[in-house]
Parts: C-alpha cells; sequence; structure tokens
C-alpha cells in the first residue's frame, strides 16, 4: 500500500457486511507527497513505481557501501519532505575559522562524511572532531516536492534574474552557478547540479555508494576498497531515472496564503532572491510543468550571506564559495519545524535574522524586517509558515 494512503478497514470477518462498511477514512489530507494533477495513467504509474523506489533500502547485494550515509533515498527525504537525514561537511580553513585553506591534502578521502560501513570497509570516513583547523558544517535533506518545476525553468531565466539583479542597488546581486559544458547549476544547497538526474545519479554515489553510469568509481575511502559486493557499476540508468522522475512529478503542495502576508513579503524586499513565481520553458517534455508560472520563490541564484552562514568549503559546489548558497526554494515549509540549511533556526524569525552578518547580501532585507510593525512581521512569520 502507498504510504499516502492510511485507511480505516475492518479487519475481521465478524465486522459489518460491505453495505454497512463505514467509507474509508483519509488520513493526512495535507500532503507534502502528491503527484501533479495532469499526469496520464502511464506517468502516474512511473509515478508510483518512483515512489517505491525512492523508500526503498539497498542493501550491500545491491551495491550499497562500501561507506555510506543512508541506505535510501526516503531515509534523507521522508514523505518527499526535510530530512531528518543529514550529512556532515567539513574543511581545513585558514585562522579566521571561514576561509578555505588552499591545501586540503590533510583530507585525501573529501570532505563529507559517510559513517556507516559494508561490504569489507572497517574503517568509516567521520569529521575530524576537535581540530582548530577543520570547520564541520551540517547539510539536512532539503525537501524534494516541486523540484520538477526548477527544472523547467530555461537557463535564459536565470541568466535575465542575474542581469537584472547586478543593476540593483541595495547590494541583491545573485549569480548562476555556471558548471562544465555550459550548463547552470539549480539543485543542491549551492547550485552545483544542473538536472534532477544528475542529483539522483550524485546522490546514490554519495550517500549510499551505488555506482551508477552517470557516476561509475567508488569514492575513496580508508581502507582502500575500489569496489562493493556487487562488482562493477553497481545500478543501471533505469534505476536512476525511475526516482529522478518520481521528484520530477512531485507537486508544489496547495497553500493558503494571505494578501497581507504577500504585502510585507515583498515590503521586506525578501522577493528580491525569494522570486514568488517563475515561467517554465514551453518546450519542457513533461506537458503539466510546461508554460506554467511556477510558485517556487527562488530565483536559482547564488548569493553571499557573508560570514555569518559561511561553511569553509571551497571544493566540490561547481563555482561556489564558502560564503555563497542558492536561494532556497520556499516550498513546503508547513512540513518543516526547523529552516535554514543547516537547522539552526528554530522559527522563521530566527531563519530571516540568520542572514544579516558581515558581507551578506542580506543585510538590507533584514534591516527591512526589523522596521515592520509587530503586526506586519506577524503576518509575514505566518505567511512563509504557509508555504
Amino acid at each position: 500500500m502507498p504510504r499516502r494512503l492510511f485507511f480505516l478497514v475492518a479487519l475481521t470477518a465478524c465486522g459489518p457486511g460491505p453495505e454497512q462498511q463505514p467509507p474509508p477514512v483519509f488520513v493526512g489530507a495535507d500532503l507534502s507527497d502528491a503527484p501533479l494533477a495532469g499526469l496520464d495513467e502511464t506517468q502516474q504509474r512511473t509515478f508510483a513505481r518512483g515512489d517505491e523506489l525512492f523508500d526503498l533500502s539497498l542493501r550491500d547485494a545491491d551495491g550499497l557501501g562500501p561507506l555510506y550515509t543512508h541506505a535510501a533515498c526516503g531515509q534523507c527525504h521522508t514523505a518527499a519532505a526535510r530530512g531528518p537525514g543529514m550529512v556532515q561537511k567539513f574543511g581545513v580553513v585558514m585562522a579566521d575559522g571561514h576561509t578555505p585553506n588552499p591545501d586540503q591534502s590533510r583530507l585525501p578521502y573529501g570532505h563529507t562524511e559517510r559513517p556507516l560501513t559494508t561490504a569489507g570497509a572497517t574503517t568509516p570516513l567521520l569529521a575530524p572532531r576537535y581540530d582548530p583547523d577543520v570547520r564541520i558544517s551540517f547539510r539536512v535533506g532539503p525537501p524534494v516536492m516541486g523540484r520538477g518545476y526548477l527544472e523547467a525553468v530555461a537557463d535564459q531565466t536565470l541568466l535575465d534574474l542575474e542581469a537584472t539583479q547586478a543593476a540593483r542597488q541595495d547590494g541583491v546581486h545573485g549569480r548562476a552557478n555556471r558548471l562544465g559544458a555550459g550548463a547552470l547549476g539549480r539543485f543542491g544547497l549551492k547550485a552545483r547540479l544542473a538536472t534532477l538526474d544528475e542529483t539522483t545519479a550524485d546522490a546514490f554515489l554519495s550517500d549510499m555508494g551505488i555506482t551508477n553510469p552517470m557516476f561509475p568509481t567508488e569514492p575513496a575511502n580508508p581502507d582502500g576498497l575500489t569496489d562493493d559486493l556487487k562488482p562493477g557499476v553497481d545500478v543501471g540508468l533505469e534505476s536512476v531515472t525511475a526516482r529522478a522522475d518520481y521528484v520530477r512529478m512531485l507537486a508544489i503542495p496547495r497553500r493558503a496564503l494571505s494578501p497581507d502576508g504577500r504585502a510585507a513579503f515583498e515590503k521586506a524586499r525578501c522577493d528580491a532572491c525569494h522570486v514568488p513565481s517563475l515561467r517554465t520553458r514551453a518546450d519542457f517534455p513533461l506537458a503539466p510543468l510546461a508554460s506554467v508560472d511556477a510558485p517556487v520563490f527562488t530565483d536559482l541564484l547564488l548569493h553571499d550571506l557573508g560570514i555569518g552562514l559561511a561553511d569553509g568549503l571551497g571544493a566540490g559546489d561547481g563555482t561556489a564559495g564558502p560564503r555563497e548558497w542558492r536561494t532556497a526554494p520556499l516550498i513546503g515549509l508547513r512540513f518543516s519545524k526547523r529552516y535554514l540549511h543547516d537547522s539552526r533556526a528554530g522559527t522563521v524569525s530566527e531563519a530571516i535574522e540568520a542572514h544579516a552578518s558581515e558581507g551578506s547580501e542580506a543585510n538590507d532585507s533584514v534591516a527591512r524586517y526589523r522596521a515592520l510593525s509587530d503586526s506586519e512581521r506577524s503576518l509575514l512569520i505566518t505567511f512563509v509558515e504557509a508555504l
């Protein structure tokens, strides 16, 4: 039974007959993992199959490991929402505690903790503790609902937003993360990946140690293992595509948003980066996502958020620097209890305040938020909490 459907049913033969049974009771009508409206029957089957695979825990025999963080996509993104899974990142920094040191040779196995072992591995890859030269940061699995809309936005739209912001006078100057072969990043907390297929394949490798045609080589590890209990490449493209299609077809949950809250959101200029709507491409191959105004509340650009949110990492995120973050899409926040990439904020107000620090592009917006009346701030917070 798909996890979204929970019915109260009679379990014994001595219960009421069919004509006497109460109608099914649906529990949890506010769904975070519903499919897009307008999918045809084939696409609905594709979504359902991908949903099952997304939550499927992989085993040694499937190629799990040798080192890994989680055994299933759904362990990081339960019901397509935020967390509870997270990863720890780490890097060698300079004396200021946030600038990456050019010499990262002390970390020969990369910058991502992989604490679980299998397939003959005995040494987990852990973040160096109590080392003043190493900065550790946390990243909670972000929501994946509505990500198909992000993929459907044209690259030119991102470049147009970049050009428009370059002319702003309030310090907001986002930029696209330019990747190899002319691609623009839009997925990941620092927009280091360009497509959902690539994002899925990357998660297979980095989180589960599952090699695939897009990332066929096991990451380096302390035990020097170059393979796992499944020789060769662990999964084919169909496994990657099935999970990516599920994410691609996830709807943006329905919202009840206050016009007064939106007005306060705009008065604080939160919409400068969290752009409420982006138009999708007319030629996007999934029809329900083509030529629509997608309410994604992001510009998909990198922004310098100052030293307060710097993570000390300068490698592995395309051109993104340690102080830069892609504007987080404000989708599904009502399913979250904590905010920001590392869950440091327990309230929306704390998350907004955390955007202010030395060198942050958001300083003007935070100042405007602080200047709102108490009622306006309350309206803004309620608006964001409902997204």
